[in-house]
């Protein structure tokens, strides 16, 4: 008979941290029949023992790790010698180790999955002594120093797969449940069906209130993470179906789930407890999205957000370019991606006028009664500071690095770079979602989107669709090359309209972000599926006509819906083509200067495997910074090709510019003339 392997969970900490309560706690979770336990307080051989324990435990580790069972005699802590009491462990499918050195470097190559518990060092020394107090007490300063320096040496807590906070109003087993869904497969098959379940939602449909703002602000103002994705366009033609429905997803309850990237590092969060999820973003997404247990495949329908949130630019060094970390002011570093699970969600069909309110059955009624608040409601605008921007290149120095991207388009390093700068500000006082009101009000957009994720909030006009993927897997994509203000008459809008479809130029840049979509596009994509039904389209909005292509394919397997995403990132019409080399040109002229949110994606991760996600331009991005003042950023750019004039390319960011900053009742900064 073959001999399985048990799966080895350590669970570390320092002394009081709760490691024995919670391994007797998964025991009953994982079931009895299924799970050992280990307690290295069993294999301790003395007060100065921590170390040479880890040596013990190695060989142990080793006899499970083969299928035989594990046997050892004690320690006589009267007599502090050698006990005859004898301890043996079964290598059932999961083996608990709990004790403080169950995650040292000896052993780790055993260890499939690591739990390190965090602990108030006064709460856990009380907890720790009124439970062995008359043996542990008289040593307790000897064993602290051998735990810190255990820690200083072996930084277990960094091994751990898993971190919970034993000082949490919630227990350390239910934050392991909170994050059960995301565990590995080998491991969450041990976790009862229940615990596993989607949280569940129950509806009721509304008439849809005309203030759509006001709505929003009612149903999220306790939320510190909450989307407002809409088409402010809705009242347009509509050819593509791009402006019907408006989604607002909030985490009404505590502790939501949020997933995340910094420092290299893939997380999953749920208040203080985390759970690691590898080095790489997409790898990580593609283990957790789409999740086929709790969400079967459906036919195509109207948005169901699983998660929402943002990609940024600098998630490019996981298709093998630079990386570079978006630092702000205060040091502190944004992350890279970040999205949350909703508990609630609005969902308005203006094309049916209804209003979808889905939310736990415990929270639906509050939820439906300020939505119906919002009927009576029209939101008054409110004052906000105007800020004053500085620029990040002078218009001749903008001009000078168009000169420099026409040398690499004629040495043949690429044919199209995206060039940007950047507009910042630092202002005391703001107010991100008044920001995004008057933007709506003045620069409709079928992908205006407003964020709220902690200490970053986004307020975005953006017309341009970066990929969607309908429940059946049909992929889309809709970049936009090619821009020209609005006239100041009729005669005058129409001439820059025709100018725009017509120019050599601005054809030539769309139609190689189109060669370069439909290449990314078709790794994942069915044989012959690939069309594109709309080339060098012309669209108008408030401010700007855009020049837009579209591109379709089929995916080939929901499965493969984060891979999809990885090789269409970042969005070309951002990069310029080839998308690599132009990439590692882009830094140099960027100066390293990362462009973080800006050039990114925004929008859901659906539940189905479904997901609709915006280009991160006309996007103003605000950071609350340490001492509680806002650093705002408004990126900028244009995509350089051969025969682009160095001056007419300073005019498209000022032109670009326009509908962020009269908004906000501010204009392009002087010194950057």
């Amino acid at each position: 008979m073959e001999t399985v392997k048990p799966l080895i969970i350590a669970l570390d900490g320092r002394s009081g941290a709760g490691k024995t309560s919670l391994a007797h706690a998964l025991t009953q979770l994982f079931g009895a029949a299924n799970t050992s336990l280990l307690h290295l307080e069993d294999l301790y051989q003395g007060w100065q023992s921590l170390e040479r324990t880890s040596h013990r435990l190695h060989g142990l580790l080793q006899q499970l790790s083969s299928g035989e069972t594990a046997s050892w005699f004690g320690w006589d802590w009267v007599q502090h010698t050698e006990s005859t009491q004898s301890f043996s462990v079964q290598p059932r499918p999961i083996v608990l180790v709990e004790g403080v050195g169950s995650l040292h470097s000896v052993v780790r190559n055993f260890v499939d999955f690591g739990i390190w518990l965090d602990a108030d060092d006064a709460e856990r020394k009380s907890r720790a002594l009124t439970r062995d107090g008359d043996t542990f007490a008289p040593h307790w300063q000897t064993w602290a120093q051998q735990e810190q320096n255990y820690l200083a040496a072996e930084n277990p807590r960094l091994a751990a797969n898993l971190i919970l906070d034993a000082e949490s109003t919630d227990s350390t087993l239910t934050q392991f449940q909170q994050l059960a869904r995301f565990l590995p497969t080998a491991l969450s098959r041990f976790v009862p069906p229940e615990v596993l379940a989607a949280p569940a939602r129950q509806s009721a449909l509304l008439p849809v209130p005309e203030d759509i703002a006001s709505l929003f602000e009612l149903v999220s103002a306790q939320c510190s993470h909450a989307a407002l994705l809409e088409s402010t366009s809705h009242q347009q033609t509509d050819p593509l179906g791009r402006n019907r429905y408006t989604l607002m997803a909030l985490a009404q309850q505590p502790h939501c789930p949020i997933l995340l990237t910094n420092e290299s590092q893939v997380s999953m969060r749920a208040g203080n407890a985390h759970l690691r999820l590898g080095a790489e973003f997409f790898a990580a997404l593609g283990n957790i999205w789409p999740d086929p247990v709790n969400h079967p495949p459906v036919n195509d329908a109207a948005p169901a957000p699983q998660w929402v949130g943002y990609l940024g630019y600098e998630l490019k060094r996981e298709v093998g370019a630079a990386d570079i970390r978006a630092v702000l002011p205060d040091d502190s570093v944004r992350p890279d991606a970040m999205f949350f699970e909703p508990d609630t969600l609005l969902i308005i069909d203006h094309q049916e006028q209804t209003l979808n309110v889905q939310a736990p059955p415990e929270l639906l009624e509050a939820t439906v009664q300020r939505a119906r608040s919002a009927l009576l409601i029209t939101r008054q605008s409110r004052s906000l500071a105007v800020p004053e921007f500085r620029s990040a290149d002078t218009a001749s120095g903008y001009r000078s690095k168009v000169l420099e991207a026409k040398a690499e388009i004629r040495e043949g390093n690429t044919y199209e770079v995206c060039l940007t700068t950047e507009l910042e500000a630092v202002v005391e006082e703001f107010s991100p979602f008044e920001a995004y009101c008057r933007l709506r009000s003045s620069s409709p957009a079928p992908f205006a989107h407003y964020l709220r994720l902690g200490q970053v909030e986004v307020a975005s006009i953006s017309p341009e669709r970066f990929i969607s993927i309908s429940a059946t897997g049909k992929l889309r994509a809709e970049p936009i090359k090619g821009t020209r203000p609005r006239g100041h008459d009729e005669a005058s809008d129409i001439a820059l309209r025709h100018d725009l479809a017509t120019h050599p130029k601005d054809r030539a840049e769309n139609i190689m972000i189109v060669d370069l979509l439909r290449n990314d596009l078709s790794h994942y994509a069915m044989p012959g599926s690939l069309s594109v039904p709309r080339l060098c389209a012309v669209e108008s909005y408030a401010t700007v006509h855009q020049m837009v292509s579209t591109i379709d394919a089929q995916l080939q397997d929901p499965r493969f819906a984060a891979a999809a995403l990885r090789e269409t990132f970042p969005p070309g019409s951002m990069t310029g083509a080839p998308k690599l080399s132009t990439m590692t040109i882009l830094d140099r002229l960027e100066a390293g200067r990362a462009r973080g949110l800006y050039s990114g994606a925004v929008g859901y991760l659906g539940t189905q495997g479904s997901a609709d996600l915006a280009v991160v331009i006309r996007t103003l991005v605000c950071d609350r910074l340490a001492d509680s003042r806002w650093r705002l950023s408004l990126g900028l750019g244009g995509a350089i090709t051969a025969d682009s004039d160095p001056q007419e390319e300073w005019d498209e960011v000022l032109t670009k510019s326009v509908g962020v900053l009269s908004a906000l009742g501010t204009c392009f900064p002087t010194s950057a003339d």
